[in-house]
């Protein structure tokens, strides 16, 4: 597998969306998604055909929103997810920013927390990536 901070195209971003049922979305959506983006790691298969990818919407200073972890279904159990989201909090961190929060899908929790990602008390909703302070 390939990992790069090289952002998909618009078309393959949509492409990921529409094979996991994320949603069925206009491309122009998927366009300013990305140039919405701070961080984008994306992960292609030996063929160069995109497989999965994390991406994080940011102020460059204090906070890093996980915006988005999609693994295709055949790709899904071999580490790729974890291996984004490692990515991204340390590029987060290595650009001065150790904030990265995340809100986790029904039943994913527990992946994040693998990752070193806590939850927050039921007052204050998502999870945060333990800071390193």
């Amino acid at each position: 597998m390939d990992y790069s901070f090289s952002a998909p195209t618009a078309m393959e971003f949509k492409t990921l969306y529409d094979e996991t049922g994320w949603g069925d979305w206009a491309l122009d959506r998927f366009e300013r998604a990305l140039s919405g983006s701070w961080i984008v790691c994306t992960v292609r298969d030996d063929a160069g055909r995109l497989v999965g990818m994390g991406r994080l919407i940011s102020d460059g200073a204090l906070h890093a929103f996980v915006t988005e972890m999609i693994v295709t279904e055949e790709a899904r159990g071999g580490g790729i997810g974890g291996q984004v989201l490692a990515r991204l909090v340390d590029e987060a961190r290595r650009r001065g920013v150790d904030d990265v929060q995340l809100f986790a899908a029904r039943g994913r929790a527990e992946f994040y927390e693998r990752h070193g990602f806590e939850r927050r008390s039921e007052s204050g909703p998502g999870m945060d990536v333990a800071s390193v302070r």
